[in-house]
């Protein structure tokens, strides 16, 4: 599927797909005459490289040639300042409760006329990478931020031959409705003094994410850190994605072919830190075959439960991969990173978080060899990963409504670091609906499409936890081990207790005992929790996330079976 470009005159106009006041607004100054178009990523390549304050390392980039640099690429390195890190709080979403639009388009169009005394770069990519789903999208950013630029067309798809070719022949989104994602972008804005722009409408008066996604628009101002432009792209795609029949997945796939040549497709869920990246490139010890969709994100067709990435690289954290790691020969480029001189006098980058935290890369899709942009076979299972000191390593949840609304409530623990008002429970869980903090939609919208997969498409759903069960940590070989049991078939799921929706896999080491009165009281608390959230959401920004009453009724129903 294809989005919108270009529209004949009798399309275009007020009240018409593909115009608004935003999207205009956002559209308009990529057509100025300071506008520079960037067509390939080697064009790419040059900017950043010769952009003032680039670091270019000794380090090759491994095999670019195979897509799109010269032989001769190097990693690039560029630090951010003091920002490493996405800023929440700049978000505003068009259509929920409160988000003054006409007061936030007056701040863009103020920012827009300040570019005109800037060159501007224009660059395009792909979001998706099947025939299936595919989006266009348009990035305009101005000089001096050529990092981002390049960073952004590695991240997408940028538009080699093959791509160019695979999209022209997709069908259109929508029907023809759904228009390219335009993304304008200022990084250098400091606010805006001028008579008529009220800043109030902001949280930080120089910082703002301002996303329009019912009309593939976003813009993202006084924000240096490339990850805001990364998450910003693709949270314009799931909200596409979203309307189009599609459930919006910030997690990872892979496919599992067993030796009597059946498959098995397995999808995890998880927050930062869970797991998930390390579970979707489990080998396995070469046990099966195994492929990989994404660590990250994708999209999964709730009719036919095929499965699209929508990114070829991976944006990974390099405090996992130290200095002289070998996994490091795949990257691509670095933010937020320290160097220094090895002893032939060559750049090399020092990988761990001594600069700052949450130092970043991105890497190449050949790190994983086992990739694939699609998998047709439908999604088998859905693994929802927590840290939930009260669950067992795994169990299994029987119906729809329930396992869509524990991925709804999906939940860790507080980190040891934060620091937490008088009185609060440190023990408290924190929700994440479904691990995708990006959502521009309704909560209820994703809340039926998994529905609808466990339901009406016999998709198994289970939850997993990854970090302690009642002090004890579940080791990595124990969630492995679970997830072969699952996939083989082996494992033996039985009624968990008094609970009539819920099976439990007996692990060693890891029983839970519902007799011992302060387990009960603890598993009890974390899932009064949920229920407090669901009614939350009947309450908060006006109901606009909203769950319907089945989700309620489902996890009530576990609170009251284990009185």
């Amino acid at each position: 599927m294809s989005t919108k470009a270009y529209y004949p005159i009798h399309e275009i106009g007020k009240d018409k797909p593909g115009f608004s006041a935003t999207r205009s607004i956002i559209e308009t100054p990529f057509y100025g005459n300071n506008v520079v178009k960037v067509n390939t990523l080697r064009e790419a390549y040059e900017l950043a490289l010769n952009s003032p304050g680039t670091i270019v390392t000794d380090m090759p980039v491994y095999r670019g040639e195979e897509f799109g640099l010269d032989r001769e690429a190097k990693v690039l390195l560029f630090n951010d300042g003091a920002i490493s890190g996405r800023y929440a709080a700049a978000r505003r979403i068009a259509g929920e409760p409160g988000v003054d639009c006409k007061a936030l388009d007056r701040v863009i169009m103020d920012a827009v006329y300040e570019t005109r005394w800037k060159t501007m770069y224009h660059a395009e990519v792909y979001v998706g990478l099947d025939s299936e789903f595919m989006a266009k999208a348009h990035l305009l950013i101005p000089e001096g931020e050529e990092n981002i630029l390049y960073n952004w067309m590695l991240n997408f798809q940028y538009m080699s031959d093959e791509y160019v070719r695979m999209y022209h022949g997709s069908k259109p989104i929508g029907e023809g409705k759904e228009p390219d994602i335009y993304l304008f972008s200022d990084p250098q804005w400091n606010g805006s003094d001028r008579p008529g722009v009220d800043l109030s409408c902001l949280s930080d008066p120089k910082c703002l994410c301002y996303f329009n996604t019912e009309q593939n628009c976003a813009a993202i101002l006084g924000m240096r850190y490339f990850g805001e432009h990364k998450k910003g792209t693709l949270t314009m795609a799931w909200a596409l994605a979203n309307r189009n029949g599609y459930a919006s997945c910030h997690g990872g796939q892979k496919k599992y072919t067993l030796n009597d040549g059946t498959s098995y497709v397995a999808s995890v869920f998880g927050l930062s830190g869970s797991g998930k990246s390390t579970l979707t490139h489990a080998k396995h010890g070469g046990k099966y075959g195994v492929t990989v969709l994404h660590d990250d994100a994708f999209v999964i067709n709730t009719d036919t439960c095929a499965s699209v990435a929508l990114e070829p690289t991976y944006f990974d954290k390099t405090q996992d991969y130290p200095t002289g790691c070998e996994d490091n020969k795949y990257l691509l480029t670095v933010q937020n990173c320290a160097c220094t001189l090895d002893e032939h006098g060559k750049i090399q980058l020092v990988t761990e978080d001594i600069r700052n935290g949450n130092g970043r890369a991105i890497k190449s899709k050949i790190w994983s060899p086992n990739r694939v942009d699609k998998i047709e076979e439908p999604v088998n299972a859905i693994f929802w990963i927590m840290k939930d000191p009260t669950l067992p390593p795994v169990v299994k949840l029987k119906g729809a409504s329930l396992a869509s609304v524990m991925g709804a409530t999906l939940a860790t623990k507080r980190s040891s670091a934060e620091r937490l008002a008088a009185g609060a429970d440190p023990n408290a869980l924190v929700v994440v609906p479904y691990a995708n903090s990006f959502r521009t939609y309704p909560l209820a919208n994703d809340y039926e499409k998994f529905k609808k997969l466990v339901e009406e498409k016999n998709v198994d759903c289970y939850i997993v936890n990854t970090g302690e069960f009642m002090g004890k940590k579940v080791q990595p070989k124990d969630t492995l081990g679970i997830l072969e049991a699952i996939v083989d078939g082996t494992g033996e799921f039985k009624q968990w207790g008094p609970f009539s929706d819920i099976e439990i896999l007996e692990w060693e080491g890891f029983v839970p005992d519902l007799d011992d009165e302060y387990y009960r009281e603890q598993l009890k608390a974390r899932m009064k929790e949920r229920v407090s959230f669901v009614e939350k959401t009947a309450v908060l920004k006006e109901g606009y996330d909203k769950l319907p009453e089945d989700a309620l009724a489902a996890i009530q129903k576990v609170v009251f079976e284990l009185k």
